[in-house]
């Protein structure tokens, strides 16, 4: 998408969020706020006794020479400075706790809503776009959901009550001391605007490095890199996106910076204002010097909470960038999703039939397949073959239900896959594709990824059954041997084999063989076709190749063209039928 393009949706994004969606977040734990609230206004209303006490140390008890009166204000002093910090140490304890747990909730909740996108989503997007969503951007917001409402609840309290103890002491030089209030908040929006804007770029070059390092050093990405030297490239690519981010870093920082700075200095020459008040000749004698002490130490008092009070309003403002990025990712629809109502499917038989199936992808000029019609009875075979591009592959994703047709249905004993729940469809479908993708983890933890509850008996009969239990027992720590991204520790054919011991211990109904050997050598496909008759035993299953001798003992092969089925039957009598069959197989 053009970067243009996507900072102006980005911005209508960020106007769409509501402080109200922000706020349900923190909705659950209601209780512990009000406890959080109820403590800062204790704290605040506690520290408001400091410079009452303070004037009646200057007015009184020193003038007196009262040392009874001096020992208890003072001692009231380190109270209030004793409990105000207890207060404080349980406030943030608190707090932290919220905030955390709602980090960890939408952390939960973006990933969990991705887990349910279709391929589709993935195909479209960056991995290394993903990622950024997930970390950085939910990083990002982690100050302002972690402390943004207890600063809002203590620096408003603390502004209330400290304006309240101003008033009660002068009332006069309040209104001195407030005329600065109003250009404050109009010069606060202004920097929260440009923090905001800067957030958002900021955060599309964090995604920009992500994906570039994502790309770079994946054991994919390094052995292109290395095979074609562009290495050096990827080295100018990165250090120049991590240069436009310390560029955008500093700005970020320093937006505003320069008008908070005019704003503090006004800011601290308010104290002397007040004291010039205080001597003239129309004010001599109206207050004592306690008063006066003890007002410009309110006074002192007041902007902190306020600054920050405008801060915190600058932060949230801005940080509406990163959860507009996030509420996006949450308010993607779900393309292939759970059915209301499943249908039981406890007693499969695996009975397979597509009846008139039609898929068009997303911006696709014409449908991947048309009008598709085959039927597969249960424990037996079918093999689609046909030139690159004719829908083979398109097929295998809506039988595994990647894709949802746009006509037609797919059912299995006669039920629609979108009346089944997305597990019981998986229990029922095991893929083995040309792709094997096994974590970075040991073979064992690899094989148990298919079925979290299999015994090390369980897991080695698979692994036996699909030929590659004597590979794994030589190995150096035999199942606990890890495997290496992407495992790039085995051949072609040992991942493959893995995978059908991984499939093997699901025990599908219906197998879908998905190009398995096309990249493997003649030795190899041996093994692994051996591993595959073992597999498919007693199952149906629908196996796409291109190499047709894969296919010849098939039930039944169906020939693919631009998307349709061009024929089909047996090896038999479609070479007898001398049509494209008989010319590919020629």
């Amino acid at each position: 998408m053009d970067r243009r393009k996507q900072k102006d949706i980005e911005k209508e994004q960020a106007k769409k969020v509501s402080l109200g969606r922000i706020w349900r977040l923190f909705r659950p734990h209601r209780a512990q706020l009000a406890v959080v609230t109820a403590i800062i206004v204790a704290a605040s209303v506690i520290a408001m006794a400091q410079p009452f006490l303070l004037r009646e140390v200057i007015d009184v008890a020193l003038p007196h020479s009262d040392l009874r009166l001096l020992s208890w204000l003072v001692a009231g002093m380190v109270a209030v400075a004793a409990v105000t910090a207890a207060l404080g140490v349980v406030q943030t304890w608190i707090a932290t706790t919220i905030g955390q747990r709602v980090m960890h909730r939408l952390r939960i909740d973006v990933f969990g809503h991705l887990q349910r996108q279709s391929v589709a989503f993935f195909t479209r997007t960056r991995t290394g776009e993903v990622q950024s969503r997930i970390t950085n951007d939910i990083g990002g917001m982690q100050s302002v959901v972690t402390s943004t409402a207890t600063s809002i609840a203590s620096n408003l309290t603390t502004v209330i009550a400290t304006v309240v103890a101003m008033i009660a002491l002068s009332w006069q030089l309040t209104l001195i001391s407030l005329v600065v209030l109003p250009p404050s908040v109009l010069l606060s929006r202004r920097v929260a605007r440009m923090r905001r804007a800067i957030t958002a770029q900021r955060q599309r070059e964090l995604a920009d490095l992500n994906v570039t390092v994502e790309e770079g050093l994946s054991i994919s990405g390094i052995q292109l890199s290395k095979t074609m030297h562009t290495g050096p490239e990827l080295v100018r690519r990165f250090t120049d996106s991590s240069t436009r981010l310390i560029d955008l870093e500093l700005r970020s920082e320093l937006a505003g910076r320069w008008r908070m700075a005019t704003m503090s200095i006004i800011f601290a020459a308010i104290p002397a204002v007040i004291y010039l008040s205080a001597g003239l000749p129309m004010s001599a004698g109206a207050m004592s010097i306690g008063t006066l002490v003890a007002f410009t130490a309110l006074q002192t008092a007041l902007f902190r909470p306020l600054t920050q009070l405008l801060n915190v309003g600058v932060s949230v403002t801005a940080s509406l960038a990163l959860f507009a990025r996030i509420f996006e990712y949450l308010d993607l629809p779900v393309e292939v999703d759970d059915p209301a109502h499943p249908a039981d499917v406890s007693h499969v038989a695996g009975h397979l039939r597509l009846e008139g199936v039609t898929l068009t992808y997303p911006g696709s000029p014409g449908p991947a397949v048309e009008d598709v019609t085959l039927d597969v009875p249960a424990g037996t075979s079918l093999a689609l073959v046909g030139a690159t591009g004719s829908g083979k592959s398109t097929i295998a994703g809506l039988i595994a239900r990647l894709h949802d047709p746009t006509a037609g249905r797919v059912t299995i004993d006669g039920v629609d896959l979108r009346d089944m729940s997305l597990a019981d469809l998986a229990g029922i479908v095991g893929v083995v594709s040309q792709e094997t993708y096994l974590l970075h983890a040991s073979v064992r933890e690899n094989l148990r990824y298919a079925r979290p509850g299999a015994n090390d008996e369980q897991i080695e009969r698979a692994a036996r059954a699909a030929q590659i239990h004597d590979l794994i027992s030589n190995l150096p720590e035999g199942y606990d041997t890890v495997v290496g991204s992407r495992g790039h520790r085995f051949s072609g054919g040992e991942k493959q084999r893995i995978a059908i011991a991984r499939t093997l211990l699901r025990d599908p109904r219906i197998l879908v063989l998905d190009e398995a050997t096309s990249a493997l050598d003649t030795t190899t496909e041996r093994a692994v076709q051996a591993a595959f008759d073992e597999l498919s035993r007693g199952r149906t299953t629908i196996t796409i190749a291109h190499r047709l001798s894969t296919v010849r003992d098939a039930d039944r092969i169906a020939v693919l063209h631009h998307g349709r089925v061009l024929e089909s039957g047996t090896h038999q009598s479609l070479v007898r039928a001398d049509g494209r069959y008989a010319a590919l197989a020629a």
